[in-house]
């Protein structure tokens, strides 16, 4: 056997993945750095450019000696740090956290789809500055009142067991419609906090998308997590929880894009695979029978505006082919 093996195809279609991701925040953080006003804001993400760099670079190295060729990506063509902000009041590392939470998902699953030693190390690597950096933001967040932490709620004072199938109905024996547990209830925040910042996001991209159809298609996604911050809210209501508000993440009323329509349309498209994935861990882990049936109608939403994404971004151009299998003639 050689003394390295040649990348599996597996650990080629994630490194292909990575580098996509990677040019993408790498960019995007540039813009964000340029306009921010924050001094701690500016240099956490200035060190999560600095570390970020050098991880392209080992990306690129291992495309050349593979000899596939090294993604297009994003690049300096893709972002305008010349125009004014187009948000405000903390949302940079609003969305820096949401970005590092999306990474950390993807460097654990890559992980369990490598071989190499030198690939299972990347993804360690970049899953440890991953997790620092979502630290610092959420750190950050709170200490700037920007993000609220999940609801306080009183707990039972002793283990129980779930004694009648009308627990998975949504019921109590005795007490009508049972009260969430803390399981659920944490799914159902996090699907708030998520759509929150998503939609912020995406109703900003759609203040200063250039072309007609992505400025449609990013309204009808912002008012989808609308949609969605509505209905998850009404579930804690009924269930005497306050919903809480986030203090932070402004638009302000530039319409002159800092990012290429390809940029959000990638952007958007990252979003929604992070939001099917987190639905379907809220939907196994949702006792409630009434949670999940809400959780699957969301995803079938996002899941048919991912393929009108996929279908505008090949329109136009936009849609890198990841690495083609060849079939033997």
């Amino acid at each position: 056997m050689p003394e390295m093996p040649a990348l599996a195809s597996s650990e080629i279609g994630t490194l292909w993945m990575t580098y996509q991701q990677k040019t993408m925040i790498k960019h995007m953080l540039e813009y964000y750095i340029e306009k921010a006003d924050d001094p701690e804001a500016k240099k956490i993400m200035s060190n999560l450019h600095e570390e970020i760099s050098p991880y392209i670079e080992q990306m690129i190295q291992l495309f050349k000696s593979e000899g596939i060729p090294t993604p297009i990506g994003f690049t300096d063509q893709d972002i305008n740090k010349e125009v004014p902000k187009l948000y405000d009041n903390g949302f940079d590392i609003m969305f820096v956290r949401m970005i590092k939470e999306i990474s950390m998902a993807m460097h654990t699953l890559n992980i369990t789809m490598s071989y190499r030693d030198d690939m299972i190390q990347l993804y360690k690597n970049l899953t440890s500055m991953t997790q620092k950096y979502y630290h610092q933001c959420t750190k950050y967040l709170l200490e700037k009142g920007l993000v609220p932490r999940s609801p306080y709620v009183s707990t039972t004072k002793e283990v129980e067991f779930v004694k009648d199938t009308n627990y998975l109905g949504g019921f109590n024996l005795f007490s009508g419609k049972r009260s969430l547990n803390t399981v659920e209830l944490a799914n159902i925040y996090h699907a708030i906090e998520s759509n929150v910042t998503g939609m912020q996001m995406i109703y900003g991209f759609a203040q200063c998308a250039k072309k007609k159809d992505v400025r449609k298609f990013f309204t009808k996604g912002g008012e989808m997590a609308a949609a969605i911050i509505k209905e998850m809210s009404e579930v804690l209501l009924e269930n005497n929880i306050p919903v809480p508000a986030t203090a932070g993440g402004n638009i302000t009323t530039s319409t002159l894009a800092p990012f290429s329509d390809k940029i959000m349309m990638y952007c958007v498209s990252l979003f929604c695979s992070f939001s099917l994935g987190g639905n379907s861990v809220g939907t196994a882990f949702s006792l409630r029978n009434d949670l999940p049936a809400k959780l699957s109608i969301f995803m079938k939403d996002i899941f048919e505006y991912a393929h009108e994404g996929a279908k505008i971004m090949i329109k136009h151009g936009w849609m890198e082919e990841p690495p083609q299998t060849v079939k033997p003639k």
